[in-house]
């Protein structure tokens, strides 16, 4: 392979134009201006939160992934229990008909996702399947590197990948495999179905961005420490998968059997009450016709 296609050139090849500083000097436009999009009330969610009681916990394994069920009004905390650690996850409407849309959600919220941001589902439905109503690593922001925490950016670890930068390795502990057992483990399906299920993933508690040079994906240790949690109300019934990544704390690598791992809490909570005008989200309102 040429360097060409193994990194981005340090120089251009062509000479830039005599109005290229005026083509530069253009200001961006936001693509998905969401001045019209309904906030969600957190103040109505978290009161509500405030009376739920326990219901279910699941832990998942170092290194290993599992699913976990949650219905519409109800609430779900991810949380870190014994080191730093990241996961990966996905997420589905119970039947399996919407999953997570992470290139939508990551157009309407921005790269990193916090308080107030929704998790979007697949088209043609496009509503919200669940919203973050509290973030205990909402205080990082974007740190001088240009990363921050909780990205819809990165795909998932996953062992094609890692076979095509390893010259063939086979490693099966990847995030998408753990997904993908936990789901046909979950549901019955063979592994080449639940394959074709798994998507693009939440990165929670993983710190992440964008190089500045060459525009490069980057990860760094997160900072995630024991204690630290995300809370996520659920719109509609869901289906959840989690992985717990092998890279831990992606400090240095992923799909990696020597970095230091440890266990992810996802707990069930019911309310008493939903939160206060709550009803399970609408599937999107287009009529499908597609100008014919």
């Amino acid at each position: 392979m040429s360097k060409r296609f193994a990194m981005k050139l340090s120089t251009p090849e062509h000479a830039a134009p005599a109005d290229a500083i005026a083509r530069k000097s253009l200001p961006p436009v936001i693509c998905y201006p969401v001045t019209t999009l309904p906030r969600p009330d957190l103040a109505a969610y978290r009161a509500s939160w405030a009376g739920a009681e326990k219901i279910g916990e699941v832990i998942v394994p170092p290194r290993d992934g599992a699913c976990f069920h949650v219905k519409a009004g109800q609430f779900f905390r991810i949380s870190s229990i014994e080191g730093a650690q990241v996961g990966d996850l996905n997420l589905w409407s119970a039947d399996l008909s919407e999953r997570f849309y992470s290139g939508k959600t990551r157009a309407l919220h921005g790269t990193h996702l916090s308080s107030g941001d929704r998790f979007w589902s697949s088209l043609p439905s496009l509503r919200p399947m669940a919203t973050i109503i509290d973030d205990s690593l909402d205080w990082y922001g974007v740190d001088p590197d240009g990363g921050s925490v909780h990205d819809v950016i990165g795909t998932r670890c996953d062992p094609y990948t890692h076979a095509l930068l390893s010259d063939g390795g086979q490693y099966h502990h990847c995030c998408h495999s753990n997904l993908t057992r936990a789901l046909a483990a979950e549901t019955g399906m063979s592994l080449a179905e639940a394959e074709t299920q798994v998507h693009d993933v939440f990165n929670i508690f993983m710190c992440t961005g964008f190089t500045r040079d060459t525009g490069q994906y980057f990860m760094k240790a997160s900072p995630v420490r024991p204690g630290d949690y995300m809370d996520i109300f659920a719109e509609i019934d869901l289906l959840g998968a989690l992985s717990a990544c092998p890279g831990g704390d992606c400090s240095s690598e992923h799909s990696s059997d020597s970095a230091a791992c440890y266990p992810l809490k996802v707990e069930i909570f019911a309310a008493s009450e939903p939160p206060r005008g709550w009803e399970p989200s609408a599937r999107n309102s287009y009529d499908r016709s597609h100008g014919l």
